[in-house]
């Protein structure tokens, strides 16, 4: 019974961490209606930690698909090759390990009256949970003067399950459309 409470309690906290929240920044002073056609910046999407396991080709089709569909949907439209932009795509795939103190009390038992409570002593038991969490990252930089303009991020935690590719490629399509629905930044 007392693992069964335990792991209660950490499907419960990490499924509070299951939900994602879009961060973004900006610069005030740019004019973002004056941006009309992007570019990825080379290479457009970066892995931390650089492992196999999470850097992949097919990851990368998927991140840059998602891009290029929602930077259309927002009337941004991609430069032909060898030619100017007004804006340059860099995003980010990071995985982190992240470590959460679960405390869980156990008493006191129901074994007669001990010490002022009916039960014997009771005891807690804490362990730290390690997971991982997953955080996109979308950088827009100037074409003109590469400075950064606009960015967002989101991070939730990272499935160990192996997901079909029809998951993957709704996960990040789900990640990207939320990351872009606050740009242009009001």
């Amino acid at each position: 019974m007392p693992r069964c409470f335990a792991l209660i309690m950490l499907a419960l906290l990490l499924s509070a961490c299951q939900t994602s929240r879009v961060t973004q920044d900006f610069d005030a002073t740019r004019d973002f209606a004056s941006y009309h056609t992007w570019n990825w910046a080379e290479p457009g999407v970066q892995y931390q930690p650089d492992d196999p396991r999470i850097k992949s080709d097919l990851t990368d089709q998927r991140i840059r698909q998602a891009v290029t569909q929602q930077m259309e949907q927002r009337g941004l439209r991609q430069a032909p090759a060898g030619q100017h932009a007004d804006l340059t795509v860099k995003t980010w795939l990071i995985i982190d390990t992240r470590q959460q103190q679960v405390t869980v009390n156990y008493g006191p038992a129901p074994l007669g009256y001990w010490g002022g409570y009916w039960g014997g002593p009771g005891f807690n038991e804490t362990r730290n949970l390690d997971y991982k969490v997953a955080t996109l990252q979308i950088d827009l930089l100037d074409g003109h003067d590469s400075k950064l303009v606009w960015r967002a991020s989101a991070e939730q935690l990272a499935s160990s399950a192996q997901d079909s590719p029809q998951d993957r490629t709704r996960a990040i399509d789900d990640s990207v459309a939320k990351l872009l629905s606050v740009y242009p930044p009001h």
